[in-house]
Order: structure tokens, then sequence, then C-alpha cells
């Protein structure tokens, strides 16, 4: 039987913290990698934690998910690879409106955006909320409105 080691230093223990946090940073948040890791390995582990969130927010963000197709995982890390996780409903939110500001949001996904924008105040920044005032959104040929907590949706014709 192998002798206890004696328990960590308040220290030790400080500087453990500091290394995960570092480690965490490089994994999710686009942090820069720290010593004494593989620099492969720790790639390939972003890469497959980056894989899971896109799947994640395809869950939340099927219809914006299926406009991209194929490309959506590819898609999700050029946008949220360098960001912080905030989440699947979020993350998504703001690859749509990327992708919405670069012109390449499938008709789809920009329903989808825009159902979710009518009825919930998203600034970026802060978690969404209820929006309690009457707003419109349109997206191709849908109408979406929102009043008294419901959303609307109207299709008119396409030309």
């Amino acid at each position: 039987m192998e002798p206890e080691s004696p328990p960590p230093t308040p220290a030790e223990r400080t500087g453990l913290a500091a290394r995960q946090a570092e480690l965490v940073a490089a994994l999710v948040a686009g942090g820069p990698l720290p010593g004494g890791f593989d620099p492969g390995r720790l790639a390939a582990t972003r890469r497959a934690l980056l894989r899971k969130r896109a799947g994640q927010a395809a869950q939340v963000w099927p219809l914006l998910a299926a406009s991209v197709g194929q490309a959506w995982p590819d898609s999700f890390a050029a946008h949220a690879g360098g960001r912080p996780p905030a989440g699947a409903l979020r993350d998504g939110w703001d690859v749509a409106r990327a992708l919405r500001a670069a012109g390449v949001l499938g008709a789809g996904g920009a329903e989808e955006l825009a159902g979710r924008e009518v009825g919930w105040y998203y600034d970026g920044v802060r978690p969404p909320r209820r929006r309690r005032l009457p707003a419109v959104r349109r997206a191709g040929a849908a109408l979406f409105v929102q009043v008294a907590g419901r959303t609307l949706r109207w299709a008119g014709r396409r030309a």
C-alpha cells in the first residue's frame, strides 16, 4: 500500500485552478495553448467540442442548420470557434445573425430567425427575454407578428 500524499496547499490549489482555466479557455474560448500540452491533441479536442456545440445548436435551430446543409458544422465553427459557449439558443442565434449579415442565410434559417426575433429580445450579450411590446419581422415572403405574447405567421405569395 502506497503512503497517502499530503493534501495540496492553498498555493498548489490556486496554481492548479489557473492551469485548468487556461486549458478551458484554450479549448472553448480561443485562448492561447497552455504549455505542457500536445497542440495536436488540443486542436482535435477543440474541433470535437465545436462539433458538439454545433449539434446542440442544430437541435434548437433545426431550420437554420438545414438551410446551411452539410456546411453547418464548418459555418458554426467559423463563427463560434473563438467564442466561449453561451448555450445552444444563443450560439445559434449569433450564427444566424452572422450568416444574415454576410448575406448567406437560407430561407428556412431566415424564417426561423425572424420567428425568434419577433417573440424574443436578444441584444447579443444578455440572455434572450420575451418581448412585451408588439413586434413585426419579415423573412422572404413570410411575415411574423407578435402581439400579446402570441406569434403569428403569414405566408405571402412568392413572386
